[in-house]
């Protein structure tokens, strides 16, 4: 199961990618089919091709040895955040008001752990998402993993 990306990691990669001129959109870290996995997610304002991930990722994978903030062998992923986006910090959630979003809980809440629903305003560090009439108010440290869902008109 991939999860954010530890504090020192995080901070690791986010130097880099925004030096590098990318957008950071943020960092997981867990057990892929093939061992540990590190998934770094970049943007930019002209879209992500294949060659940025490269480029990030060589740079990355450099910068990553010498600081050596991951202690076991892992694979390094780059990629774009694609269509269904996830969301990391406060400010992911903010700029995403009025999407539609699903969200994956650490622990159940009103006895769920997976809520879909459309995302509302972000006051005072919670969540709220209105789904099937329920309003669901969050504190973001509940949350596991949120992402975008795709809508298409």
């Amino acid at each position: 199961m991939m999860r954010r990306a530890s504090a020192p990691v995080w901070d690791c990669v986010e130097s880099v990618v925004s030096g590098m001129g990318y957008q950071f959109v943020g960092a997981q870290y867990g057990r892929g089919s093939s061992g540990a996995l590190l998934r770094v997610y970049i943007d930019a304002e002209p879209g992500i091709d294949v060659e940025d991930c490269a480029k990030v990722s060589q740079q990355l994978s450099a910068v990553l040895d010498v600081e050596d903030p991951i202690r076991e062998a892992y694979v390094l992923e780059v990629s774009s955040p694609g269509l269904d986006r996830p969301l990391f910090r406060e400010c992911d959630f903010v700029a995403h008001s009025g999407a539609l979003v699903r969200v994956r809980l650490h622990r159940s809440v009103d006895g769920q752990r997976n809520v879909k629903g459309r995302l509302r305003a972000s006051p005072d560090s919670r969540v709220l998402i209105e789904a099937e009439d329920q309003l669901w108010e969050l504190d973001y440290a509940d949350i596991d993993e949120a992402r975008l869902v795709p809508e298409y008109s």
